[in-house]
């Protein structure tokens, strides 16, 4: 036969999980708390509520690895703090150079042009004339050479055979060392 399915009430659960709500627990009563019987019984169990909270209590042990982590997690840290520290000097100090590059190279440009204003074609031929004693050359006295072909070179050497070869391009290397 068929097993029927089975319905659960949700008033007798509690909230809707499968654990039975107290009320529906067989033996129990709902709502009844038990009162100590006297009052020496209150007193007993007040001294010893007092006396397992002084006791000591067992401190959870730290992990090796919990340690271990915290330190390398500390020296990075104290790494990371130290390339900022370096990026930033490294910063400033680029900045100061490309100041300084700025500078030079306006410096630069008022000197090129000071240069330029200085070095006069007019002064330089009057010098070249007076002091120097040159003059410009007369027609007669430039000639202009054109080549006929280009120009070529042949170096002849005498067929050497293998190993012998190799010895006379070692031997030659030697002489250029100590050349």
């Amino acid at each position: 036969m068929a097993e029927a399915a089975r319905v659960l009430d949700y008033e007798k659960y509690n909230y809707g999980s499968a654990a039975p709500a107290r009320e529906h627990v067989p033996g129990t009563t709902p709502g009844v708390v038990e009162a100590p019987q006297s009052e020496a019984q209150v007193r007993q169990s007040a001294r010893a509520r007092v006396a397992v909270a002084m006791q000591p209590q067992a401190q959870p042990g730290v992990s090796l690895f919990a340690i271990l982590g915290t330190v390398v997690v500390a020296v990075l840290m104290f790494l990371v703090i130290l390339a900022q520290i370096s990026y930033a000097q490294i910063a400033a100090e680029n900045a100061r150079l490309g100041a300084q590059l700025s500078a030079l190279n306006e410096q630069h440009r008022r000197l090129e042009i000071t240069f330029e204003s200085v070095m006069d074609m007019n002064e330089v031929e009057r010098y070249a004339r007076d002091v120097l004693g040159m003059s410009r050359p007369s027609a007669g006295q430039t000639v202009i050479i054109s080549g006929v072909g280009m120009d070529r070179a042949e170096v002849l050497a005498p067929p050497q055979q293998g190993a012998l070869r190799e010895f006379g391009s070692f031997i030659s290397s030697l002489l250029e060392i100590l050349r």
